[in-house]
């Protein structure tokens, strides 16, 4: 009685727990070592929503615009995913330039403390930290990419570039601005005594600097703040972003300048001034290069969209029956293989063992119109044609017998 209880109780349980088996998540597409899914895909589709919205879309035009994105939010992910294993393959490192643009952005926000910037991260974009900075290391490395195989191939006329910078002169005036590196010598929990020698190592690195050593190595050596990691670099300051302290010492100075070591709080800091832009007009070397992207523009999609196919017929890529990639390559099979379907083709000793012996009795079988030599059986005499029979059997023999006797009841199925 009491088997036949647990008996039922186990049963209920197990149909309950079956009846609770639900799809958390569902891949959706497959490329190379990695997947793309459903959650992807929605999380595209509010990054979508959020860009237009920023834009000033709203009601039907907005509605409008995201189905006009919807139908490549696949298309777009499978290329992201491309490009940036190929920017792995290509050993290109953008971890400077998320520093760099993470620094700028944390700037930006007025939030010094590292963990209220990544609760404002997470409360602006709606993810974590840790995601957002993977997303935007991606962002860059493909623009790397992007810039390396396509933008570094296009060649625009410096002509070209100084007709187009005479006719939109009026949009490249610009603001004061200055490109500064800093070493922070900390003196945060330190006595007295220790922040004297804080000072005097600060003025010594001042000397060094100006002795003709490199600012950027001196940071990565001897700076205590985070963007040791960059050489120092911060991001580009318009007048009226830094502490007036330091914005009379930066932008009076000229390109090349390092400055003598200023108390803050947590320590002495050490700037030099890598550029400063005056306000007004820029001059054309200054943005020749923004010009040079502005004119790549039109033939850089084309051939971006070659690149991508190109890396696509190349990948193993499967996609799942009902998605669509847009931005597909002709004649690649993409077809979605289902693991479980797979079985693999198995064999038995008496199998090969049989094959073996059937083997040998194809060499000693005699074949009509042909004549074996007693001495040798492989060889014959005849006309052409009986080359050709003997051959085909050959053939059929060879085809016969295992690839090789090691595979001997392992699968033969190739993946």
């Amino acid at each position: 009685m009491r088997f036949r209880l647990c008996a039922g109780i186990f049963v209920c349980v197990s149909i309950c727990l079956a009846a609770d088996v639900r799809v958390v998540e569902e891949i959706v597409a497959k490329v190379n070592g990695e997947i793309i899914t459903r959650g992807d895909l929605e999380a595209a589709r509010r990054d979508s929503a959020a860009a237009l919205k920023q834009q000033g879309l709203t009601g039907p035009a907005l509605d409008k615009a995201l189905k006009e994105q919807e139908k490549d939010t696949l298309r777009d992910e499978i290329d992201r995913l491309l490009l940036v294993q190929h920017g792995k393959e290509l050993n290109i490192n953008v971890d400077s330039d998320v520093t760099k643009r993470l620094a700028a952005i944390q700037t930006d926000s007025g939030i010094a403390d590292p963990d209220k910037f990544h609760d404002w991260i997470r409360e602006k974009s709606g993810a974590p930290f840790e995601e957002f900075k993977s997303r935007m290391r991606d962002q860059i490395l493909t623009q790397r990419v992007i810039g390396s195989e396509v933008m570094s191939r296009i060649n625009v006329p410096h002509s070209e570039v100084e007709k187009y910078y005479e006719e939109h002169k009026s949009e490249f005036v610009r603001k004061e601005q200055v490109f500064l590196r800093e070493i922070l010598i900390s003196t945060e929990g330190k006595t007295p005594e220790q922040a004297a020698q804080a000072e005097k190592r600060a003025k010594e690195l001042v000397a060094r600097a100006r002795n003709g050593e490199k600012f950027a190595e001196l940071a990565k050596q001897y700076s205590d703040s985070d963007t040791k990691e960059n050489y120092g670099e911060l991001p580009p300051y318009n007048k009226g972003q830094l502490k007036k302290e330091l914005e009379d010492i930066v932008f009076k100075e000229k390109k090349g300048y390092v400055t003598d070591p200023i108390k803050q709080a947590n320590g002495f800091l050490i700037l030099k001034i890598e550029e400063r832009y005056e306000a007004g007009q820029a001059p054309l070397d200054a943005v020749e290069n923004e010009i040079q992207e502005r004119l790549s523009m039109p033939q850089m999609q084309p051939k971006v969209r070659e690149l991508l196919t190109k890396l696509r017929m190349d990948a193993f890529l499967e996609i799942r029956a009902g998605y669509v990639d847009s931005g597909a390559a002709p004649g690649k099979n993409t077809a979605w293989v289902d693991p479980a379907q797979l079985r693999p083709e198995t064999t038995t000793k008496e199998e090969v063992a049989s094959r073996k012996h059937m083997k040998r009795l194809l060499w000693t079988l005699p074949i009509p119109g042909t004549n074996r030599n007693a001495n040798y059986p492989g060889t014959q005499t005849g006309d052409n044609s009986t080359g050709a029979v003997v051959a085909g059997s050959a053939a059929a023999a060879s085809a016969s017998r295992p690839a090789s006797d090691s595979t001997v009841g392992a699968p033969a199925v190739k993946q």
